[in-house]
């Protein structure tokens, strides 16, 4: 029990019988899993989601969510939620024993309305998603009913399912996959899951502290190489909800995990990681803690028939960064409308290989750079410690050494360059949202005032960005048709003139782009995002 918060208990509730068939069911109620349900229904799809517990996670685990995770959110109807609850953060600082060596800010420019990032446990993000689902009618959302086989075959997937009142079968169109990093799921069809891991031991400590270390406006992230008070290894500490402070200890690989997470053995490193930045007159009391190693392996494919995997079912990463939680619920983002229009009769089967194609390209980008950054942190070998060591202490006095200090790369959306749902541009275009890239957010201007933010204006389907000044009526077009000032944040941020279009997918990444509206070129564009054959 912590003292901050007391978990949930959901009520269990027998299937009906007898079982219809259903179109979807989604197993797992993490965050990604109830993305993946919400986003379904949302789209007016009905959906099963079946869990085998029957609260929210034990302990924090994921805290770290995104700009562009936190646009999600808001488009699932929780992003207030999240960043109400949340500490939000822009600037990450990054110490070699007590010098600073580098700092960056994850939003430099004004006119977004999300933060660079929002720090909340993961258990208040679950609960807030549950609460969502359970006003959806369309989620027959099932606690403590445990999948314990799948039988796929090529028109669907039959489970079978356990409950307190005994076993049943449940049929379904599609099975989306989110059952976390062990996949029970993956592990009984004997799919392979392959990478690194890492041989490197961290202690989570989650403290309540008596007092604030920093000033309100100072919330940041904060890591340590070298700490004097945690000698020879890393350390990284930032804020959570409730006054919850989040410390990481690098323990090595020698390290007892079942001695380390001892509170005799935690307390004295948080005080000393206290005490070493001047902060001793703070008491604290232990909310949680666990010891972990980590891991970047991925799937070599998502799809696997009528079986989709999503998050860390699929993928996984060192939480330094915060790619795992970010990148699972943008996997449901470029899912959830695809598998939709499936659904509906709207586009060919071949449009769910497109999410196969674009989050496998954003999993390796994450195992990259989560690799590098863990390489970074904690070096295998003398020559990569050597290289290390010269980094950092010429970080202190050379800025172009900074931007080689890695401390975790943060997350950031994958542009999706090789999309195969993409329309090449024909003309050159100023910046850097080409087909394939995530929507940036603008404030638009109004009548006396500003009329809102770009991002909230769009529809969940495809939709044309129409960039002219001229007071005429919209061309007659196959999409709904949004209408912004050629001369404003929004045009200055797609690159646009007068008269450009911009067509975005119902994930919000740009599918095609134009300098004059062509009704031809855009039908073309929108049979090409849906997989269906490009007419010339």
């Amino acid at each position: 029990m912590l003292k901050t918060y007391t978990w949930p208990r959901f009520a269990y509730r027998p299937a009906p019988q007898p079982q219809p068939a259903v179109p979807l069911v989604v197993v797992g109620a993490g965050p990604v899993g109830l993305c993946a349900a919400i986003d379904a229904a949302l789209r007016g799809q009905p959906v099963v989601l079946l869990d085998e517990d029957d609260t929210v996670s034990i302990g924090s685990r994921g805290v770290c969510y995104a700009k562009r995770t936190l646009e999600i959110l808001d488009r699932l109807g929780v992003g207030d939620a999240v960043v109400a609850k949340g500490i939000t953060w822009n600037v990450g600082r990054t110490f070699h024993r007590d010098r600073e060596v580098f700092a960056f800010d994850l939003q430099p420019e004004p006119g977004h309305r999300r933060p660079g990032m929002v720090n909340l446990q993961q258990y208040h993000l679950e609960e807030i998603l549950v609460k969502r689902a359970a006003g959806l009618p369309l989620i027959d959302l099932r606690w403590k009913h445990r999948v314990t086989q799948v039988q796929p075959d090529a028109d669907g997937v039959t489970l079978q399912v356990d409950t307190p009142d005994g076993p049943y079968m449940l049929r379904c169109d599609w099975l989306v996959v989110a059952d976390g990093a062990k996949s029970p799921i993956r592990r009984q069809l004997g799919l392979d899951i392959e990478g690194k891991v890492f041989q490197d031991r961290f202690l989570i400590a989650d403290v309540l502290l008596d007092g604030e270390p920093f000033a309100a406006d100072r919330t940041e992230r904060r890591f340590w190489f070298e700490p004097r008070f945690h000698g020879g290894q890393s350390a990284l500490m930032h804020r959570q909800a409730d006054k919850v402070w989040r410390l990481d200890f690098q323990l090595g690989w020698d390290a007892d995990p079942e001695a380390e997470k001892q509170p005799e053995r935690v307390a004295p490193r948080v005080r000393a990681a206290l005490d070493g930045q001047g902060m001793a007159q703070l008491g604290f009391e232990l909310e949680w803690c666990s010891v972990y190693t980590f891991q970047c392996r991925r799937m070599q494919r998502f799809r696997h028939d009528r079986l989709v995997f999503v998050g860390d079912a699929a993928h996984q990463v060192s939480p330094f960064g915060a790619r795992g939680a970010n990148s699972g619920i943008q996997d449901t983002d470029n899912l959830m409308w695809k598998l939709d229009l499936v659904l509906r009769g709207l586009a060919p089967q071949a449009l769910l290989d497109s999410y196969d194609a674009e989050r496998g390209y954003a999993a390796d980008e994450n195992l990259l750079n989560s690799t590098r950054s863990t390489d970074f942190m904690t070096p295998k070998t003398r020559a990569s410690r050597v290289l290390r060591d010269a980094v950092l202490s010429l970080a202190a006095e050379q800025p172009f050494a900074r931007g080689l200090v890695n401390s975790g790369r943060l997350s950031v959306p994958a542009t999706l360059v090789q999309s195969p749902l993409n329309t090449p541009d024909e003309e050159p275009w100023d910046g850097w949202m080409l087909p394939g890239a995530p929507a940036d957010d603008a404030l638009l201007p109004g009548h006396g005032g500003p009329d809102g933010w770009l991002l909230e204006r769009l529809p969940p389907q495809f939709v044309l960005l129409l960039f002219s000044d001229v007071a005429a009526p919209g061309p007659e077009a196959p999409v709904p048709v949004l209408r912004l000032p050629a001369t404003g944040l929004a045009a200055q941020r797609f690159g646009a003139r007068e008269g450009s279009c911009v067509l975005l997918r119902p994930d919000q990444h740009v599918a095609a782009r134009w300098r004059a509206f062509d009704i031809d070129k855009l039908r073309a564009a929108l049979a090409r995002a849906t997989a269906q054959e490009v007419r010339p």
